[in-house]
C-alpha cells in the first residue's frame, strides 16, 4: 500500500473519530448502534480498514450528523491517490475541508517539502484571511459548498509543521505572487507582512525571483515535491499525483534550475517590501 493512500486513509479516519467524539460516544456504543463489531470501528477510525460509501452514511446518521456525509464521500474519493490524475470535481465533492486534512497528513508524513509557485502565496504560508478569501474564491469557481472556515482551520493547522525541527520546507516564488491580489489590498498587505517575517527562519528557505531575471528554464506552472517520492502538479481541472523516478527526477532538475535564479535573505526581503509597498496601505 502506497504512503500516500495510507495518509489519505488516516485523514478520512481522524475525520470518522472526530465526528464520534462530537456526539459523546465510545467506540463500543457507536458500534453497538451500527451493528458492528467493536473492532470495526476502531480499524476505521485509525485508518486501518477502507471504508464503503455505506460505511460512511451509516456512521454519519449514528453520529447525528447527517449532514457530514457528502463531506465523507468527498474524502473517500480523495482516497484514489495511487491514480496519477485526480479531477477537483472528485476531490471536493464534500467540499474543501476534504482535501486540506489529506493535505495535513501529507505533510506530517514528509521530512522535506520543496515547492514552486508562480503567482500565489503557497498555503503553508498563508495568513488565515488569504486562505479565506482563495477558498471561498474556489467554492464560487467549482459551484461547490463553501465550507470555508474548517477548510481554513485545517490549512492553519498544517502550518503547525513549519515549526517542527525534523522537517524542512524550500519554496521559491516568482514575483508575479506577491503583486496578484486575489484579496483586498488590506489582507494582501497582512500577507506580505506574514513572507517577510518568514524569510530566515530556520527550517524555512523562501526565495524570490525577480522580474526581468534570466531563467535558464521558464516557469510553466506551480508544483511541490515531497521527499524524493512525491510530486502534486495542480492544474484547474485536476491535480496530478506523480511518483514515477523519471517523473520526480525531472521535476527535481526544473525546481534546481528555478531556485538557483531567485533571491534569498535581504535581497528577497527588498522583493517583498516592494511589493508591500505599492499597495499604499498602512
Amino acid at each position: 500500500m502506497s504512503t500516500d493512500f495510507q495518509t489519505a486513509r488516516e485523514a478520512l479516519g481522524a475525520h470518522l473519530r472526530e465526528l464520534r467524539v462530537e456526539a459523546g460516544l465510545e467506540g463500543k456504543d457507536l458500534a453497538a448502534l451500527l451493528g458492528w463489531q467493536a473492532s470495526r470501528v476502531s480499524r476505521l477510525q485509525n485508518g486501518k480498514q477502507t471504508p464503503t460509501r455505506e460505511d460512511l452514511s451509516a456512521w454519519a446518521r449514528a453520529v447525528g450528523r447527517p449532514d457530514a456525509i457528502d463531506e465523507l464521500h468527498g474524502l473517500l474519493a480523495a482516497l484514489g491517490m495511487r491514480e496519477r490524475h485526480r479531477s477537483w470535481r472528485r476531490q471536493l465533492a464534500g467540499g474543501l475541508r476534504g482535501r486540506q486534512e489529506v493535505g495535513v497528513k501529507l505533510t506530517d508524513a514528509t521530512r522535506q517539502i520543496r515547492g514552486l509557485e508562480v503567482s500565489r502565496i503557497p498555503g503553508l504560508f498563508q495568513t488565515p484571511e488569504y486562505a479565506r478569501v482563495v477558498f471561498d474564491g474556489l467554492a464560487e469557481f467549482r459551484g461547490i459548498s463553501p465550507t470555508t472556515e474548517e477548510a481554513v482551520e485545517a490549512r492553519m493547522r498544517r502550518q503547525e509543521a513549519l515549526w517542527d525541527p525534523e522537517k524542512s520546507f524550500h519554496f521559491v516564488l516568482c514575483e508575479a505572487a506577491l503583486h496578484h491580489r486575489p484579496c483586498p489590498a488590506d489582507v494582501m498587505a497582512e500577507q506580505l507582512d506574514r513572507l517577510y517575517n518568514l524569510v530566515g527562519q530556520r527550517r524555512v528557505a523562501l526565495g524570490i525571483i525577480p522580474f526581468g531575471v534570466q531563467l535558464r528554464r521558464t516557469a510553466p506552472h506551480a508544483f511541490w515535491l515531497y521527499d524524493r517520492r512525491l510530486v502534486i502538479v495542480e492544474t484547474i481541472s485536476e491535480e496530478l499525483w506523480l511518483t514515477g523516478d523519471d517523473d520526480i527526477a525531472v521535476y527535481e532538475r526544473a525546481w534546481d534550475w528555478l531556485a538557483e535564479s531567485a533571491q534569498y535573505g535581504s535581497p528577497a526581503r527588498r522583493l517583498i517590501g516592494r511589493a508591500r509597498a505599492a499597495l499604499d496601505v498602512s
